[in-house]
């Protein structure tokens, strides 16, 4: 590409040489959760560019926000909801920016527009690695499978495996490394987590395969696999507030252990009873409580629409989430829970 500048004929003038790419900037948006990370790390793989990293706790969802997008920059936005995101991404376009989004959460009304180009799948069984990589046609696909596993969408990282010649023991490896990047993302700052999302993404991304990454970062492997499973020993004790052969209801304590396993804990009660619906709240200091829901897996349906219902809720089909449930609105939530699955 041909440069342009400025020329200063005095000799003691420096011409200044500036291409298009150096006056555009990249910029990587993404969910801070295994599904997120994973997306990226395939996109980045497979075209790496020097980006700015705009990410944050998983439950972080409102990140166009923070991006100040000007003409000619590139954005790409993995994993985070269009329809929560529609006022930054429309204030980007308007800018001049360009965007590239992949997501599988409920978009609502996708705008049309020349500078947008949308990968957008709400299907239950899909998530956005799973997108990325067939727009990848496969080129890092052990990492799609992680994505996949870290979302526990365990069928379709398993069945994506197959054309693969992974042994049982590399494929429980993607699993547990899928469940390890998911469990990090969970929690209500990024004091609570092992790693910041941005971190984590810069420790794995180097690496085109998860093997690679934990044959050079075993550490990092290491660390997050220990906290998870301390995290989940705590869990383990813990009893439903509410139970029934519909759903099952479990609070959990103020503390960080408990806010960083909540995400990863509600998929657990939903693969060890996939017949009923799970809700994982966790308690806040505010006094309002962070709430997982996991739609029961024999009907991976509603629980965006339940999370809906009340403020600050979303998500999509087979799970979703309310940041903010006011105390006062624990009953009605439980009760509308129950409803939403009683058919």
């Amino acid at each position: 590409m041909k440069g342009w500048g400025l020329y200063c004929p005095s000799p003691f003038c420096i011409q200044l040489f500036l291409t298009l790419e150096e006056l555009m900037a990249h910029i990587d948006i993404f969910n801070g959760d295994a599904d997120g990370i994973c997306a990226l790390v395939q996109l980045r793989n497979a075209n790496p560019v020097e980006s700015t990293l705009v990410t944050g706790v998983k439950r972080d969802i409102n990140l166009l926000s923070k991006v100040d997008a000007q003409a000619g920059d590139e954005l790409t936005v993995l994993d985070v909801s269009l329809d929560k995101n529609r006022e930054g991404l429309q204030k980007a376009l308007t800018a001049g920016a360009s965007v590239f989004y992949v997501d599988h959460h409920f978009a609502g009304e996708i705008p049309e527009d020349p500078a947008l180009t949308t990968l957008i799948n709400t299907t239950p069984d899909v998530c956005t690695s799973l997108l990325v990589n067939t727009h990848l046609q496969g080129k890092h696909v052990e990492w799609a499978i992680t994505g996949a596993f870290g979302d526990n969408l365990k069928k379709s990282a398993a069945s994506l495996a197959k054309g693969l010649s992974l042994s049982a023991d590399h494929l429980s490896f993607l699993e547990n490394l899928g469940t390890y990047l998911n469990y990090n993302g969970y929690g209500s700052s990024l004091e609570d987590l092992h790693f910041a999302p941005a971190e984590l993404y810069k420790q794995v991304s180097p690496f085109p395969t998860p093997f690679a990454f934990v044959a050079n970062a075993a550490q990092t492997f290491e660390k997050l696999e220990t906290g998870y499973k301390e995290d989940m020993g705590s869990a383990q004790a813990l009893t439903p507030a509410r139970e029934s052969e519909i759903a099952a209801v479990f609070i959990l304590p103020d503390e960080a252990w408990a806010r960083r396993v909540s995400g990863v804990y509600s998929n657990d009660l939903a693969n060890d009873f996939p017949s009923r619906a799970h809700a994982v709240l966790t308690e806040k200091k505010s006094g309002t409580y962070l709430v997982s829901v996991r739609a029961p897996m024999e009907n991976k349906t509603g629980a965006d629409e339940l999370c809906r219902q009340f403020p600050t809720g979303g998500g999509r089909a087979a799970a979703a989430g309310i940041n903010d449930l006011p105390a006062d609105q624990l009953d009605r939530f439980i009760d509308t829970l129950t409803e939403q699955y009683k058919a």
